[in-house]
């Protein structure tokens, strides 16, 4: 059954349903955050052992290191998807020069694999976000 609202507790009935709103809209972000965090996870863990094929067992290695991790704060979530090999993502996807004995035998050329992958991403959460709200 509806309350009556007079123009005595108006601002009160305002604020409990605004409440209400912010409570349902920080869960639901909340929610889409951690779930495109994980899918983005699996997508370069995928992305990860198709763009390097001449590499071996190493490929294998290289995409099972991708994890994320989830944050949440008072107002908001966050989520860092990270690869444990620290500073191997950012020579694999930039280049890098090829040193053997301290002299410079070449230039490996970068593959992009994250990039696209965080596009995929940034569009899936702005999908999901406007269905769910």
């Amino acid at each position: 059954m509806a309350t009556k609202v007079t123009l005595d507790n108006f601002e009160k009935e305002v604020e409990k349903i605004l409440s209400e709103y912010g409570d349902d809209v920080s869960k639901n972000l909340s929610k889409i955050t951690k779930e495109v965090g994980k899918k983005g996870a699996a997508l370069l863990r995928n992305e990860s052992l198709g763009t390097f094929p001449e590499s071996g067992k190493h490929k294998q290695r290289y995409g099972q290191t991708w994890k994320s991790q989830a944050t949440e704060n008072r107002l908001y979530t966050t989520v860092t998807i990270y690869n444990s090999q620290a500073g191997l993502p950012h020579l694999l996807e930039n280049g890098h020069a090829l040193v053997a004995g301290g002299r410079q035998m070449g230039q490996v050329s970068g593959r992009e694999h994250i990039a696209p992958v965080e596009t995929k991403l940034i569009t899936e959460f702005e999908r999901e976000v406007t269905q769910k709200l």
